[in-house]
């Protein structure tokens, strides 16, 4: 049996690098399709023996796309029933890119029905809407993998933020809100814990939420950071056994909400002297003092600040390398602006489990990005913080 042999040489001679790395792989390609058809056939081509159980019937052409660009293949036809090359997998590669697209579709937010008019553009048949669900049920693997692993360790720092989105529950379209939670470890990395869909901010939905972190491991919280709400607050205190900061930058809106449109230039510059003292008892004493001053003009705004002083001014327990982090949700709102900007591409979403399935890979994804950037807060500032025992002044102000 004579076999053709590539001419290195003059491959090398005539091709650049990713030519000859082509050609080099089409060569090897077909050899392999030999050995298998021979096998198959039981006798080389044209060779005659009494083992043989077929014959060759030409070849028929198949584009194979590599790392090293596409490669032209001659596939060999048989007489009797079919062959397809091992290192290939038959019919599978058009529906892994369809099933590729419909999945990355969904999860940068292009909805069901434009996935249909992005399908046919790649000149494939179109989908139905069931068909595209079904399709994105395979995400759910991974996202529920990511929602349910272990937390180890301790995590003393917890924001916590909802952002709302419409669905169809029980034959009507509801507002509901998608909790996310976040939190810093020990190491000073920031980590998505879980998120959660909740028909309201109740305490008890809080607390079955809160739950359900600490019984995948989360402990050591010192500190709850979210927007006020009184049912958060309860359960932060009883599950969690935690102290609760008040979000810095939603109390200046709702304290701005009570003062005329002339006067919030003011109001606003006056209470941020507060937040410029950097000692924790000197920022109490200059809270009372700018609430006095205000409460003859602004009696609204003095008693808003009365009630909300240590809520607020909560972060003023820990190291003043850590406060910028730990006084509002700012870590929290490019996430949920993310999230916000994909869901509306959706709209109304068929039911609970598709906005988990789309927020939760939103997640997964952002997560995996802080997995590989730098440290979220210093790490010698939070060695031993966890061996503490909380700040009773702290737990006694909530």
């Amino acid at each position: 049996m004579t076999e053709a042999m590539i001419d290195l040489p003059e491959v090398i001679a005539k091709s650049d690098d990713t030519d000859f790395l082509r050609e080099l792989i089409q060569d090897a390609a077909q050899r392999l399709m030999d050995i298998e058809v021979s096998a198959v056939c039981g006798a080389g081509p044209r060779e005659r023996t009494p083992d043989r159980e077929n014959q060759r019937n030409g070849y028929r052409p198949r584009r194979w796309d590599t790392r090293a660009g596409t490669i032209g293949l001659n596939i060999p036809k048989l007489r009797k029933g079919s062959y397809f090359p091992a290192f290939l997998e038959p019919r599978r590669t058009a529906e892994k890119a369809l099933m590729a697209v419909i999945q990355e579709a969904y999860i940068h937010g292009v909805s069901t029905r434009a996935v249909d008019d992005l399908v046919r553009a790649m000149g494939l048949t179109g989908t139905s809407k069931s068909q595209v669900s079904r399709l994105c049920e395979e995400i759910d693997e991974r996202v529920g993998a990511f929602l349910n692993r272990p937390l180890e360790g301790d995590w003393p720092f917890l924001w916590l933020d909802a952002t709302y989105v419409k669905l169809r529950e029980g034959g009507r379209i509801v507002s509901m809100a998608v909790i996310v939670a976040v939190a810093v470890n020990t190491d000073g990395r920031r980590e998505i814990l879980g998120i959660t869909v909740m028909p309201s901010e109740a305490e008890t939905f809080w607390s079955d939420f809160l739950r359900s972190l600490t019984r995948r491991g989360l402990r050591g919280v010192k500190l709850v950071i979210s927007d006020a709400h009184e049912g958060l607050k309860a359960a932060a205190r009883k599950v969690l056994g935690a102290g609760w900061q008040r979000c810095r930058v939603h109390f200046q809106r709702n304290l701005l909400a009570r003062v005329a449109k002339a006067n919030k230039p003011v109001v606003s510059a006056v209470v941020k002297t507060v937040f410029a003292e950097t000692d924790r008892d000197q920022a109490h004493a200059r809270w009372r003092e700018v609430a006095d001053n205000l409460r003859d003009r602004f009696r609204d705004v003095a008693e808003l600040m009365d009630g909300a002083e240590h809520d607020v001014l909560a972060y003023m327990a820990f190291d003043e390398s850590l406060r910028s982090k730990l006084h509002s949700t700012n870590p929290l709102e490019r996430v949920n602006k993310e999230i916000k900007r994909r869901t509306n591409v959706v709209g109304i979403f068929p039911n609970r489990e598709a906005v988990v399935r789309l927020v939760g890979a939103l997640m997964l994804e952002q997560n995996d990005e802080w997995t590989v950037s730098r440290r979220y807060m210093p790490v010698e500032k939070l060695a031993g913080l966890c061996d503490d025992k909380p700040d009773a002044a702290l737990i006694a102000a909530q």
